[in-house]
C-alpha cells in the first residue's frame, strides 16, 4: 500500500471502533425562537438537506434554515470564515486545513455513493464495466476512444463504438472531485505512472489537458452536460442517479479491490462502509473510497457537516446541536423515508456515537 493511501486512511492513527454511550436525542426539542441556521456546500447532499429542512420545520418551527448548493470547497471555506453555521462537504478537511483551523469539527452525518455516468447511445439499456485505471486513462488522455482495448477487455461481447470519449469534470472546488480522484489514485497505486503518482487527489486537481474535455458546475450541471453530449463520461453524486437515469445515461459498473464489478445499491454501499468505518478516528476524518471486500462498491464517502465548536451565542449553538443530533437519529433525519429517496444510508451505530460526541463540543 502506498504512503499516499496510508496517509488518507490512517492519517490520525488507527483507532478501533469502541462502544460508547449514545447521546440521548431530545424527544421534545426546546424551541429557540428566531434562530437562523445557514448551510452551504456539497451539491451531493443538497437534495437530502432540503428534505431535512422541510421535515425539521415540523420538529422545531422556530428555527429558520437555509441551504445552498455551492460545492464542498465553498462549504469548508464558508464554515471556516463563519459565513455559515454549517458547511457541508463530501471531503474531510485536509491535514493542513485541520491544523490551521482546529476549531472546525468534521462531523459525518450520512453515507453516500458516487456514480460514473456515461452517454453511449449505442448501449442504452445495456451494462458497461469500467475500472479505476481505465477511468484514469480516460481522464489523462491515454485512452481516447470507447472501443479502445482497455475498455473492450472489460466488456467482452459488447459492441463499443469507435468514437472519441468526452471526459467531463467539475469546474469548481468539489468533494465529488476529491472522491473521484481518490478512486483513480488508490485503484492503481502500484503503477509507476499511476494517477496517484502524477496527479493525486483533492477537491481541486491539476487535471491533465485532454482534447475535447468539458467542465460542469455542481452535480446537476454534470448530469445535464453528460446528457447533452453523446459519448461523454462524468462522475455524479449518488443523490442524482435518478436524474441521470431519466436522462438516459448508463450507470457504469465499477471494479472494486476484489475485481468484482458492482453498481451502487444499499447492499453494496453498506458492505463497503462496514469494511472501513471501524477504522474511523476520533476526529472522523477518513476516506471510505476503494474499500476491500467482494461486495463493496468502491466509490462511497462520509457526508460531513463542518461546524465551528464556538458559536456566536448559546441559543445558536443549541439549535445547531439539536438539528445535527436529529439528522443522525434513526427516529429523525436518518429514517429510511428520508434517506432512501435520495440514495443515502445511515451512519453505523458506532459512527453515530462518534458524531454525537463531536456534536456535544458545539457551544
Amino acid at each position: 500500500m502506498s504512503a499516499c493511501r496510508k496517509s488518507a486512511i490512517y492519517r490520525t492513527g488507527y483507532i478501533a471502533a469502541i462502544a460508547v454511550g449514545l447521546v440521548a436525542l431530545p424527544i421534545a426539542i426546546a424551541q429557540a425562537t428566531g434562530t437562523t441556521i445557514a448551510e452551504t456546500g456539497s451539491t451531493l447532499i443538497y437534495p437530502l438537506f432540503r428534505a431535512w429542512i422541510d421535515a425539521y420545520a415540523k420538529v422545531d418551527p422556530a428555527v429558520h434554515m437555509t441551504a445552498g448548493a455551492t460545492g464542498s470547497g465553498a462549504g469548508i471555506a464558508q464554515a471556516i470564515a463563519k459565513q455559515v453555521q454549517i458547511g457541508t462537504s463530501d471531503a474531510y478537511m485536509s491535514d493542513n486545513e485541520a491544523m490551521a483551523n482546529p476549531q472546525i469539527l468534521n462531523i459525518p452525518i450520512a453515507i453516500s455513493a458516487q456514480t460514473v455516468q456515461v452517454n453511449l447511445p449505442e448501449l442504452r439499456g445495456r451494462e458497461l464495466k469500467l475500472s479505476g485505471p481505465v477511468l484514469a486513462g480516460i481522464y489523462s488522455g491515454a485512452i481516447r476512444e470507447w472501443n479502445a482495448n482497455p475498455i473492450a477487455e472489460l466488456n467482452p461481447g459488447v459492441s463499443l463504438p469507435r468514437h472519441a470519449i468526452v471526459p467531463v469534470r467539475r469546474a469548481e472546488s468539489s468533494g465529488d472531485t476529491f472522491i473521484f480522484t481518490q478512486f483513480l489514485s488508490f485503484s492503481a497505486e502500484d503503477t509507476h505512472n499511476s494517477w496517484g503518482n502524477t496527479v493525486g487527489y483533492g477537491t481541486t486537481a491539476n487535471w491533465p489537458s485532454v482534447s475535447g474535455e468539458l467542465t460542469a458546475t455542481g452535480n446537476q450541471g454534470m448530469v445535464q452536460t453528460v446528457a447533452r453530449t453523446p459519448y461523454a463520461v462524468g462522475y455524479v453524486g449518488g443523490s442524482f442517479q435518478d436524474d441521470a437515469a431519466k436522462a438516459g445515461l448508463i450507470t457504469a459498473m465499477l471494479e472494486n479491490q476484489d475485481g468484482k464489478f458492482l453498481l451502487p445499491t444499499p447492499a453494496t454501499v453498506t458492505a463497503a462502509a462496514a469494511e472501513l468505518t471501524p477504522r474511523t478516528p476520533a476526529d472522523e476524518r477518513l476516506t471510505l473510497v476503494f474499500a476491500p471486500g467482494v461486495n463493496s462498491y468502491p466509490l462511497i464517502n462520509y457526508e460531513y457537516a463542518m461546524v465551528a465548536e464556538q458559536q456566536s451565542n448559546q441559543q445558536s449553538a443549541q439549535a445547531i446541536a439539536n438539528f445535527l443530533l436529529w439528522c443522525i437519529s434513526p427516529q429523525g433525519g436518518s429514517a429510511d423515508t428520508l434517506l432512501k429517496p435520495v440514495h443515502f444510508i445511515a451512519l453505523p451505530t458506532s459512527i453515530r456515537a462518534r458524531s454525537e460526541l463531536q456534536i456535544t463540543k458545539i457551544h
